[in-house]
């Protein structure tokens, strides 16, 4: 900083030097992006907490709708596919099946409807802060991360009591490279969906759709390879969602006691880093339009 003077040999306004400095909003280099999104972790997690406190004082049973959403709809699916369309058969415990079927794509399913929406409920935030604006779906995700763990115990112990009771292995442990996967792809899918969702407002009400006809193609109350096995193409489509791939590897490794294919955990890989990459760097590209709501 130095002083200027006047004709006069007065002092004047000090100058200060505009090196380094950028406009308010301006996207900066990636490197700086990720720096300065590390450097605000601690703000990531305690918003999350915050939100995800503040939403259960709402409620009189508070937390407990943590573990009674999915539980009730483990219950309203296994009456309507298990025992009226009977879409159990040929599935060994079934209930099993259905419990991790629900509570791991409910996983999912909040981080895509919560992600598409996150700018637009931010937007008091974004006015009124400078920060990374990918901080808003990540903490997203990381708020229903937090959420999820309790519903893995409850859903261990369910699977533990249901009968048959299953044979426990060291596959057991496989569950949680699964859960870093999904959660690692769910922040790919919900920062990619946060600037879609900033240029379309009505995309919001449009994902509870697609999240719906998502829950049905991803193998969650019936088994798509028996219900598919007379259609090889359409079979090997729905193979290849990530969701199918995540449900698949936790069932093999928490309910069957089996080893799962290779292709598997391969699919499950690429899913979440390729997502990861590709929907950071699309919502870092559009830092610059999300003051602008």
């Amino acid at each position: 900083m130095s002083e200027t003077k006047n004709p006069l040999g007065l002092s004047s306004i000090p100058s200060v030097s505009s090196e380094g400095l950028v406009p308010v909003g301006r996207r900066t280099s990636l490197r700086s992006y990720l720096a300065a999104l590390w450097n605000r972790r601690h703000f990531i997690i305690a918003e999350s907490r915050a939100k995800m406190s503040g939403s259960t004082r709402k409620n009189l049973l508070g937390y407990g709708w943590l573990f009674l959403n999915p539980l009730l709809s483990v219950l309203a699916f296994w009456f309507i596919f298990g025992f009226i369309l009977q879409s159990s058969r040929g599935i060994d415990n079934f209930l099993g099946y259905l419990v991790i079927g629900v509570f791991f794509f409910q996983f999912t399913g909040k981080s895509m409807t919560g992600g598409t929406g996150a700018i637009r409920s931010g937007a008091s935030m974004i006015k009124g802060f400078q920060f990374p604006r990918a901080a808003l779906p990540i903490s997203v995700v990381v708020r229903n991360f937090l959420d999820f763990i309790p519903t893995v115990v409850v859903m261990v112990l369910l699977i533990a009591v249901i009968t048959p009771p299953e044979v426990v292995t060291w596959r057991v442990v496989l569950v949680i490279p699964v859960i870093i996967l999904q959660t690692i792809f769910n922040v790919g899918l919900a920062c990619f969906l946060a600037r879609v969702g900033h240029k379309i407002p009505d995309l919001t009400n449009f994902m509870s759709i697609v999240s719906r006809f998502w829950l049905y193609g991803s193998g969650v109350f019936f088994s798509i390879e028996d219900r598919l096995e007379d259609h090889p193409a359409i079979l090997a489509a729905m193979q290849f969602n990530p969701m199918h791939a995540y449900l698949t590897l936790v069932r093999n490794s928490l309910l069957y006691a089996a080893d799962s294919a290779p292709w598997l955990w391969f699919m499950a890989i690429v899913w979440a880093f390729g997502l990861l990459i590709v929907g950071f760097l699309f919502f870092w590209r559009g830092e610059e339009s999300y003051g602008r709501l």
